[in-house]
């Protein structure tokens, strides 16, 4: 357990924690398949259990939930002792949340199907192509606001059979994470990654409203996590 002494132990172990998440297997998945959760016995994953690790180092009561990205990236804004997960650090977002990792990196990849002839040099050779991207996505937002072509919708996990499907030319998701969501989802494999074009860490990020005292207490336990390679450990798992 983190170290909390006197009454301030007291009150910040008082303190319940409200903690949001999306369904994107395999960083975070609901058990049942369905793109909701309630509780966190029904959420898992890899960027899931990272947290579960990190809170289970401290007194905290906590509640967490999956809920569609776009509608918990922006519940948890403006909420005392709210957060959501696992959240892209960029620039754009930096004064929004107070961040606690990192806990593993997004490498923001291009895909296409196996059998396609598409080549890129540099992320302007994509201008024109249609691209699947899913609404609030770091990556699919990163596009539209770059004037790229995105069809998006409300969940990532089903651009890969619409990639095979031919409704879209290419795919943004994770080099790593797009590939095991397609196979795990569909039976998809050979997904060609064309262009791997930006990487930014994966935090868990806390509402501004949340007291720095507990947002240091999330950070100390975080790193007691890391040093003891269990944030490793929790990749593995998932391989």
């Amino acid at each position: 357990m983190v170290g909390l002494v006197g009454s301030s132990s007291i009150a910040l172990a008082a303190e319940r924690l409200y903690l949001f998440t999306q369904n994107y297997p395999p960083l975070h998945a609901s058990k049942s398949g369905k793109d909701f959760a309630h509780s966190e016995d029904e959420i898992e994953g890899v960027c899931s259990d990272m947290v579960k690790a990190i809170l289970a180092r401290t007194d905290f009561d906590y509640v967490m939930k999956m809920r569609a990205w776009s509608y918990a990236f922006n519940w948890v804004q403006g909420r005392e002792n709210h957060g959501v997960f696992c959240t892209a650090r960029t620039n754009e977002r930096e004064d929004l949340f107070q961040w606690v990792g990192p806990l593993m990196s997004l490498r923001w990849t291009l895909f296409a199907t196996p059998n396609s002839d598409i080549t890129l040099s540099d992320l302007d050779d994509a201008r024109g192509l249609r691209i699947a991207g899913y609404k609030g996505d770091v990556m699919s937002q990163y596009l539209v606001d770059q004037g790229f072509n995105l069809t998006m919708g409300a969940s990532g996990d089903v651009n890969a059979r619409r990639l095979v499907l031919g409704q879209v030319d290419l795919w943004v998701t994770d080099a790593v994470m797009g590939p095991l969501v397609a196979k795990a989802e569909y039976g998809i494999e050979g997904l060609r990654p064309v262009l791997e074009f930006r990487e930014t860490p994966l935090y868990l990020s806390v509402s501004n409203e949340t007291s720095p005292e507990i947002v240091a207490a999330l950070r100390s336990a975080m790193e007691a996590v890391r040093s003891e390679g269990e944030l490793e450990a929790i990749v593995k798992n998932y391989e």
